[in-house]
């Protein structure tokens, strides 16, 4: 905190109120309003928070206009370059990155928790239909964790914290595997532990992947990028659940049952799944895909351009153009007859009319992640529904985290926002008699 303050006029009562600002390391700044109430007897109207920090963070930083994205500092690029999701992992949760010492005690913890009971997890996913979405799975599995549990619930120390941290970064890897395992009708795999994590959870979910295979290398490299740039991304809904049901003083495992079911919605995890059903409607017609294109902009179409644009970002999202390129060299070691192509050279030719497309410029609607994260998907025989349970995988670091932090804030409150009251301001009760 700073000593800057603003000053602003109560328009009832042309009160003066003063209201201190809070300084950031980088970005905008934040005008204080928590005495605003009790200053004014006014709240702030912010549908959907467009304008309001609910907290204070140091672990992500985006910059839409810019097309930036920090992980503690480290821009985004360099980190998918230079590093892996395990230690990305470290770098969330403890905010900085580790010696090699702690990474190999790191990596030893994951590997001690990734273990499950197969006799419980078998138990819990028999009562589900194989053809039923994954999601549910995992959010059951989640609680299952939360009352297996509840006896040790310590949040307020920072061991209890850790453990738990630890524990669901390494078990929702094998839970997820599992799901994969079951929709497929086959037999649950063991972690084994010679292997890192990415080809940890990949040899425990595809019965084909071979550690010594250059195919099943370049599914391994595409699959830790994807973990690596999907593992936080701020204050996003999910993201928001997970700490605004934390608040409570709740299980970590229940809170991420929240995250999960905030991320589930079509509007927030599911964008990739949606990426390749239009990619598949436009190679089934046979059109043209400039045709969609036209579709998109014309204004009495309900058809929009999935893939394309972003809440946040109003630049080309940094982390598509990074999963671009892995995308297009892992389906360069495919065969050439593999059915993803067309997809492929559909996104391309689609991508390559939008950003020449004056609509899409003035409008900023940029390709996001989910442009291409759903094809890399597609090429390695992932269900389609079990994309978002994986984007679901790499978020596990960042909800923990924020987590984590807000337990660390000693200024965090439960959080219970406040409304704009627009119903009745008072009515009497009539007996049931003499309504009509």
């Amino acid at each position: 905190m700073t000593e800057k303050k603003v000053n602003l006029s109560d328009p009832q009562t042309n009160k003066e109120i003063e209201l201190p600002v809070m300084e950031s390391t980088i970005g905008a700044d934040a005008i204080d309003i928590r005495s605003l109430y009790q200053q004014s007897g006014h709240f702030i109207f912010d549908p959907g928070f467009v304008s309001t920090a609910s907290c204070e963070s140091k672990i992500t930083y985006i910059d839409g206009d810019a097309g930036l994205l920090n992980y503690r500092g480290y821009p985004i690029d360099q980190l998918a370059e230079k590093s892996n999701y395990p230690e990305v992992c470290y770098l969330l949760l403890y905010g900085d990155l580790p010696t090699t010492y702690r990474l190999e005690k790191f990596n030893a913890s994951l590997i001690e928790h990734a273990q499950l009971d197969g006799e419980k997890i078998t138990a819990l996913f028999s009562g589900f239909n194989k053809h039923w979405h994954p999601m549910a799975m995992l959010m059951a599995a989640l609680c299952q964790l939360a009352a297996m549990y509840h006896d040790e619930l310590a949040i307020h120390d920072a061991t209890y914290r850790k453990r738990a941290a630890h524990r669901l970064i390494a078990k929702v890897a094998t839970i997820v595997a599992y799901i994969f395992r079951y929709k497929q009708n086959k037999t649950f795999s063991n972690p084994n532990c010679d292997l890192a994590y990415t080809e940890r959870f990949l040899d425990m979910a595809m019965d084909d992947f071979d550690p010594a295979s250059p195919l099943s290398q370049k599914y391994a490299k595409a699959m830790d990028l994807i973990l690596l740039l999907h593992a936080d991304h701020e204050q996003n809904a999910s993201t928001s659940t997970v700490r605004l049901s934390g608040s409570t003083e709740t299980s970590p495992y229940a809170a991420l049952v929240a995250g999960v079911a905030s991320l589930w919605g079509s509007a927030h995890g599911g964008a990739n799944e949606a990426v390749i059903d239009m990619l598949e409607d436009i190679v089934a017609s046979g059109q043209p895909p400039q045709s969609y294109i036209d579709r998109a902009k014309d204004k009495n179409s309900h058809f929009r351009l999935m893939g394309f644009g972003h809440r946040i970002y109003k630049n080309y999202d940094p982390r598509a153009k990074i999963i671009c390129t892995i995308c297009h060299e892992l389906l360069s070691e495919l065969d050439s007859g593999n059915t993803n192509r067309p997809l492929l050279d559909t996104a391309k030719e689609l991508e390559s009319i939008a950003l020449k497309d004056d609509y899409f410029i003035s409008r900023k609607l940029y390709p996001n992640v989910d442009f291409y994260s759903g094809i890399i998907f597609n090429a390695m025989g992932l269900p389609r529904d079990m994309f978002t349970v994986i984007f679901a995988l790499a978020r596990t670091i960042g909800w923990i985290s924020h987590w984590d932090e807000m337990l660390c804030d000693k200024h965090y409150r439960i959080g219970r926002p406040r409304q704009l009251y627009t119903g009745h301001s008072g009515r009497d009760y009539i007996p049931i008699q003499e309504r009509e």
